[in-house]
């Protein structure tokens, strides 16, 4: 069920025509119209509204989770490989069951090293794309299909394949032999997490998915009964909020729902210089005083409710948002020019990353951009925020042995007094990446990469997780770049000194 508080709803006004054509159009969605969005996006919303009925259709996938999970309970550590929708709704769900899932949504060396630093012979590796093309989760496969061959393990008992019937995953991963569970191909990434996508790895970790879906299913029919709880957010957010709006997990029993929520609202909404753009906080009242949203306590809207019933919740609320903004929520069209760009550079290094020459050095910080020192950089780059604008922050690190840079994000909101965000790449390319070239052309971009300890070899590839990793980073640059967007690169020469460092003069601004 759902119950929605907050100072907010006073702003509410249900005789407002914009909320009477939010309430129709939520009678159209229960209906799956695919035109709602208008007639540009009725093609792609023609194959991508299946997400409506995962709480039932998804329960035709329950034998096959069962007997899955009966042939893998030997293994002691599962890992997802997967990007944006693909990982972070299972990271959601492992976590607010408690469960121990290990993500791998990155192409830094060090961190792919955690994912082998495992025992490989109770080792589980859920490989989650829907074609199967993205580079990110192919290198990852290539990788521990070597390994698991290197370490006399038969890869087949080990691997398990989730993706769209009929990609070219699913032809080449059937043809080798490999388990494969197929999702519903008419739902997008980001609309996936109650599809096989967020299930296979939620049931291998021991989720009763069947729960899920239960809770899903009932919110979802209570609310197509009495619109008023997601008409009532819907029109909060497209017609009070602004462009900006702050999302925090304390006091819910659901670490990482905001930034499911994240890649959800700024992916779908962030398109033709519009979108609304959530900013993931610590704790409540900490946002640059935009407006707040909270699963639990207290907040400018506080919606309260189970964990699958907030997927649905928010997967509806973004659909009604993306048609009051006059978006389609379904695509993604500026997601591919950094991966256009990434591919440029890899043609073009040929398997040996160049040695790159910064502007200045200053101790353990290369700085790429204008300033002779971290502290002028930064004081520099500050200047060049737009008025009423924000600072994305992409970390190109490790989220585990460099998670301390993730406290950047409150000192530079505290010392610009702007909304900032927090990413790291390149998993954000799938989420907020499309935002920041789609939405208001009003962000400042603060690049944060770093030298990895060593390099991992990619199986099948000429170069490996370092030049990938720096060829994602610095095609995102150039993408940003060719739209004269603000923007700072800081390479750590030394990651634990210069988050040390970076965050000492942030203190200083």
């Amino acid at each position: 069920m759902i119950k929605v508080s907050g100072n907010a709803l006073n702003k509410v006004d249900r005789n407002d025509p914009r909320y009477i054509a939010l309430a129709a159009i939520h009678e159209r969605l229960a209906a799956k119209d695919s035109t709602i969005w208008g007639l540009a996006a009725q093609a792609e919303a023609s194959i991508r509204l299946n997400w409506i009925d995962l709480p039932e259709s998804s329960r035709e996938l329950l034998p096959a989770l069962d007997a899955l999970y009966a042939k893998h309970r030997d293994k002691k550590s599962v890992i997802l490989c997967g990007m944006g929708g693909s990982s972070l709704g299972p990271e959601v769900i492992a976590a607010s069951f408690g469960k121990k899932l290990f993500v791998l949504d990155s192409t830094d060396p060090d961190y792919v090293a955690h994912a082998l630093n495992c025992d490989l012979s109770t080792a589980l590796v859920v490989v989650s794309s829907k074609s199967g093309s993205t580079i990110e989760t192919a290198s990852q496969r290539a990788l521990f299909q070597d390994a698991f061959t290197k370490a006399g393990l038969n890869p087949h008992n080990h691997i398990v394949i989730v993706t769209d019937p009929g990609s070219a995953l699913d032809k080449a991963s059937r043809a080798d032999g490999f388990s494969v569970i197929n999702a519903d191909p008419n739902v997008g990434g980001r609309f996936s997490v109650l599809s096989a996508f967020g299930l296979v790895p939620s049931a291998l970790i021991g989720v009763d998915v069947s729960v899920l879906l239960d809770n899903a299913s009932e919110t979802k029919s209570s609310f197509i009964k009495d619109s008023s709880a997601v008409v009532d957010i819907a029109y909060l957010l497209s017609y009070v909020a602004g462009q900006y709006l702050s999302f925090t997990d304390a006091a819910s029993t659901m670490p990482g729902m905001s930034d499911w929520v994240e890649q959800l609202v700024a992916e779908s909404t962030g398109k033709n210089q519009v979108g609304r753009l959530p900013i993931v906080i610590e704790k409540s009242g900490n946002s640059a005083n935009v407006f707040s949203i909270a699963y639990a306590g207290s907040a400018d809207l506080v919606v309260e409710s189970d964990l699958a019933s907030q997927f649905i919740i928010w997967e509806w609320v973004t659909a009604l948002i993306g048609a009051a903004l006059e978006v389609d929520p379904f695509n993604q069209p500026n997601v591919t020019e950094a991966k256009e760009q990434t591919s440029a550079l890899l043609r073009e290094w040929n398997g040996a990353l160049p040695t790159f020459t910064p502007t200045h050095k200053d101790s353990s910080i290369e700085i790429f951009g204008d300033g002779d020192s971290a502290l002028n950089a930064l004081a520099l780059f500050s200047k060049s925020i737009p008025a009423g604008g924000y600072v994305a922050i992409m970390a190109y690190l490790d989220r585990k042995d460099d998670s301390k840079i993730v406290e950047i994000r409150d000192l530079l909101s505290e010392k610009l007094g702007c909304p900032v965000t927090f990413g790291w790449g390149p998993r954000f390319l799938h989420s907020t990446g499309q935002f920041h070239k789609g939405g208001q052309h009003n962000g400042a971009f603060l690049q944060i990469t770093g030298a990895p300890a060593k390099d991992i070899e990619i199986p099948g590839q000429n170069f490996g997780f370092k030049t990938l990793i720096a060829a994602q980073a610095l095609g995102d640059g150039k993408a940003l770049a060719s739209r004269k967007y603000p923007l700072l690169r800081l390479n750590l020469t030394n990651r634990s000194a210069g988050i040390d460092q970076l965050l000492d003069a942030i203190k200083k601004i």
